[in-house]
């Protein structure tokens, strides 16, 4: 029987916005980790001729940085105003739940804004465990991580919420929520 091929985290997401400032917002490596939860920095390294730029990534854990590189090509060049941007990465950390992978953002205008999507897949580190654990839980936490992030970049595009103002704000509802239902159970036991 053959290896199952990963399924492809794909997210997407209307955005009320210039053109202009989303891909300014989304391309520009020193905002990128202000909105995305999947990185703390990003540093270019070197541009091609061909517009082709390789970049290093990090994401800090609190006892770890976990580190990678990438290239990038963005191109805006559809007729109908679209443009795509593809990737691909990878990483020598062992560390890292995720290997090797590409992907793309695809932005496509529409009356009022520009419609923002990703794909992208990558091969799971951690050996034997780490694909065990990937379709269960890496993957759908990084689908959920970037969902999370594009609507913070959508805030940041159609209302200039800051991202850090954005995170905080989820993060006080979140606590707002655990406690409430912690405390409906409380008393859903107290009465029992």
């Amino acid at each position: 029987m053959g290896k199952r091929a990963a399924r492809q985290i794909y997210v997407e997401i209307p955005i009320a916005a210039d053109m202009d400032r989303l891909w300014q917002l989304s391309q520009d490596t020193g905002l990128h980790p202000r909105w995305d939860l999947r990185f703390t920095a990003i540093r270019p390294t070197q541009t091609g001729a061909d517009g082709t730029q390789r970049f290093s990534y990090e994401f800090r854990l609190p006892f770890h940085t976990i580190t990678g590189t990438g290239t990038s090509l963005g191109t805006r060049t559809g007729l109908d105003g679209h443009a795509t941007s593809v990737l691909k990465f990878t990483t020598a950390d062992a560390l890292s739940p995720i290997g090797p992978g590409s992907g793309y953002w695809r932005y496509q205008p529409y009356d009022g804004g520009v419609r923002f999507s990703t794909g992208y897949t990558y091969q799971p580190g951690w050996g034997p465990l780490g694909t065990v654990l990937d379709a269960r839980l890496i993957r759908p936490a990084l689908g959920w991580a970037t969902a999370l992030s594009f609507d913070r970049l959508r805030l940041w595009a159609e209302q200039d919420l800051d991202p850090a103002t954005a995170r905080n704000a989820w993060l006080v509802d979140a606590a707002k929520r655990t406690a409430g239902i912690g405390a409906a159970a409380a008393l859903l036991a107290a009465a029992a």
